[in-house]
């Protein structure tokens, strides 16, 4: 098998012989790939049974691919993948949006997710990797929505102007780019804008508290938090030990990576 093969490859480059396997460094990074092939094994389990269906959450029955562009598979595929923004994204919808700007789309979790949750809307999405980019159309086209996704390369902050005519929606995962880009003392158009973004304070350790003053004037804010999955999981999935249910929802975080989740505050009267 070759995860099998890459994760032996990636466990003994970690594990040098002249050091010991006790240290807590060297544990973590066994534990972190290990959990990561066995997360591959019922990954291939998932699809002899399910397809590359999604099972269950806010994107139930998009039809998936067999590959992310960055990170984990599995939840994906399982529904329970960012699971503490669902209830939020389903209120988006509910309340009714024209547009949906995504910056950092990888292949297309949000962007057609989203397309297909809101049948009206039309979203922008952006990645910088010609991969990701690749994977997002192919993601589109295959779920139908692809003439209601309109895939770009860069968003810069002079573009946001561009949809302060519309209800909008920003999604944003930028792996710690937001902290340049989400400034609205240089783009005074995002004060206009919803915004459901992820930070990651591994990279800027106070970006919490940078976008809470960046936005408290102009924005209603509330934080979610990575929490433990709670799911509808599948009775194969079920009938395995519960080490196997917990590794099949892990999102291979190593640290908290905190979503802002922020609406205007004359959103209700928003154009």
């Amino acid at each position: 098998m070759a995860g099998s093969k890459a994760t032996a490859e990636a466990i003994r480059a970690h594990l040098p012989m002249d050091e010991r396997l006790e240290q807590p460094r060297q544990l973590n990074a066994l534990l972190r790939h290990m959990g990561q092939w066995r997360s591959s094994v019922l990954g291939n389990t998932y699809f002899r049974h399910h397809g590359l269906t999604i099972y269950a959450g806010v994107f139930k029955g998009m039809e998936y691919l067999d590959h992310s562009t960055e990170g984990c598979l599995l939840p994906r595929l399982l529904g329970c993948y960012e699971q503490e923004l669902h209830d939020d994204l389903r209120t988006f919808a509910d309340e009714g949006l024209d547009a949906i700007v995504d910056i950092g789309c990888a292949e297309g979790y949000y962007a057609v997710g989203l397309a297909r949750l809101m049948p009206e809307v039309t979203v922008h999405a952006y990645d910088t990797e010609a991969r990701a980019r690749q994977s997002c159309l192919a993601l589109a086209e295959k779920n139908g929505v692809s003439d209601r996704i309109q895939i770009g390369e860069t968003f810069s902050g002079d573009m946001f102007e561009a949809f302060t005519d519309r209800r909008t929606l920003v999604m944003i995962d930028t792996e710690g780019f937001e902290e340049q880009l989400m400034r609205p003392d240089e783009w005074p158009a995002l004060a206009k804008l919803a915004v459901v973004m992820e930070t990651h304070p591994d990279k800027h350790p106070d970006i919490v508290t940078t976008m809470h003053q960046r936005f408290s004037a102009t924005h209603d804010i509330q934080v979610r938090r990575t929490a433990l999955r709670v799911s509808d999981l599948p009775e194969w999935l079920l009938a395995l030990p519960q080490l196997d249910q917990l590794i099949a929802t892990w999102e291979f975080r190593a640290t908290q990576t905190p979503w802002f989740v922020m609406r205007p505050k004359d959103w209700s009267t928003a154009a």
